[in-house]
């Protein structure tokens, strides 16, 4: 799993959510996770498919992920689709049942932010495979309540994971070369990606410049 490049879909039409992942995974992204709140299971469903199927034709290498529903994720799975796993928050289903569900081979992502949480997961480190961490800077698509982390919030929370940390909140990719430096293993984008007039450029870019500032 290449972490380094991780995008996160927005609320946008379905159409614009498959065209934006599926150029994002052609020019290299390593992950897509298709959080588009607030939608309908069964639309969420729809559109998780839609997607899985565009990247994979795009780039097999590139892994979809659900955001929060493990359960939409499990009946993909079940059908044999290119779904690869989930992310979930403090307060959805618990990393352990999700494995249970999963099983050992789905990729699943926690949301953290603090070095408490950053502790807390390092409990399940044996059954969760990242974590995210923000916000970087406050933003206007999810309300943690946490405070931002920042560029120099980050080498800690790095060395204190027994997993890799994907750093999210508002991530410009003016952003990418500074946080490659702090020790984690990738970074997350919602808005740059979803207004990008070319995410497979985008892509390159981020994962050229996180190279760079390695």
């Amino acid at each position: 799993m290449d972490l380094r490049c991780y995008v996160v879909t927005g609320n946008q039409p379905a159409a614009k959510v498959v065209r934006v992942a599926e150029r994002a995974a052609a020019g290299g992204a390593g992950v897509i996770q298709v959080r588009s709140k607030p939608i309908a299971a069964g639309r969420l469903l729809e559109l998780v498919e839609q997607v899985a199927v565009a990247v994979a034709a795009a780039n097999p290498a590139t892994k979809v992920l659900v955001d929060d529903r493990v359960d939409v994720a499990a009946i993909l799975m079940r059908r044999g689709l290119p779904v690869h796993g989930v992310h979930v928050g403090q307060s959805d289903i618990p990393v352990t049942a999700a494995r249970e569900l999963l099983g050992p081979d789905a990729i699943i992502g926690l949301t953290t932010g603090t070095a408490e949480l950053i502790e807390k997961a390092n409990r399940f480190a044996e059954v969760i495979d990242y974590v995210g961490a923000g916000p970087f800077r406050p933003t206007p698509t999810k309300d943690s309540g946490r405070p931002p982390i920042g560029v120099a919030g980050y080498p800690g929370l790095a060395a204190l994971s027994r997993v890799p940390v994907v750093a999210i909140g508002d991530v410009q990719p003016g952003d990418v070369a500074k946080l490659a430096g702090t020790g984690i293993a990738g970074v997350a984008m919602v808005r740059a990606f979803m207004d990008s007039p070319d995410p497979g450029e985008l892509a390159a870019r981020v994962l050229a410049d996180f190279e760079g500032g390695m």
